[in-house]
């Protein structure tokens, strides 16, 4: 009898840097084998890879791991990234969702696809209207990934500094697959989102006004 998968959401700490590292690595090799040339400038991967650091410090990067602790996927939420999202788009209902990687060890378990999920019923709770992404704006391959999976573009923007623009939200609430959740720790119920911490509106707000440092899915 097939054994059931153990897969578990839980914050990002400084230990799991050198595997999330690794698993960036991964994912820039495999864009390459894609006809894609997202992150392939140096520079804007050391900016990114610096953020990056600052989230996981931050409490705001989470990690995908199986039973043996094994770093398989990661995900971030930040604050609006106002090189896209403006006023009119009413930045504080949505959740901001970033960096979202899964190990190709672990294809074909749908974990992108949970984790948007997780991020979809964390906004919900939240009371936030909508899950939103920012892309390269040239990888198409991911914008018909993220259309599939119910997300609507809302409009390119392409500023001269960035390489990412491609926009789009997800209605929160929306589950992909509802009877495949991720659990947050290894004896949480599979409903449970009480121990994320939340990022709060009037702090969303505050800390997207004039920030220029966005990051890439």
């Amino acid at each position: 009898m097939k054994s059931a998968r153990t897969e578990y959401l839980r914050p990002a700490a400084a230990e799991d840097v050198p595997a999330l590292m690794a698993l960036r690595a991964e994912a820039e090799r495999w864009l390459s084998t894609k006809g894609t040339d997202q992150w392939s400038d140096p520079e804007t991967g050391e900016r990114a890879i610096g953020k990056w650091r600052a989230s996981i410090d931050e409490g705001r990067a989470w990690v995908v791991v199986d039973e043996g602790d094994k770093v398989l996927a990661t995900v971030s939420r930040g604050p609006v990234d106002r090189d896209f999202w403006t006023d009119a788009d009413r930045p504080e209902s949505a959740l901001y969702l970033y960096k979202l990687m899964v190990a190709r060890e672990a294809s074909g378990r749908h974990l992108g696809t949970r984790v948007i999920d997780w991020m979809s019923r964390l906004a919900a709770l939240e009371g936030r209207t909508w899950v939103r992404i920012d892309t390269w704006r040239t990888n198409t391959g991911l914008h018909a990934y993220y259309e599939r999976l119910g997300f609507r573009h809302v409009r390119t923007e392409a500023p001269s500094h960035r390489r990412s623009g491609w926009l789009a939200q997800r209605q929160a609430g929306e589950v992909t697959l509802p009877h495949d959740l991720l659990r947050v720790g290894p004896h949480a119920d599979a409903a449970m989102l009480t121990d994320v911490p939340h990022q709060r509106v009037d702090e969303a707000s505050r800390d997207g006004l004039g920030n220029k440092n966005g990051t890439t899915s």
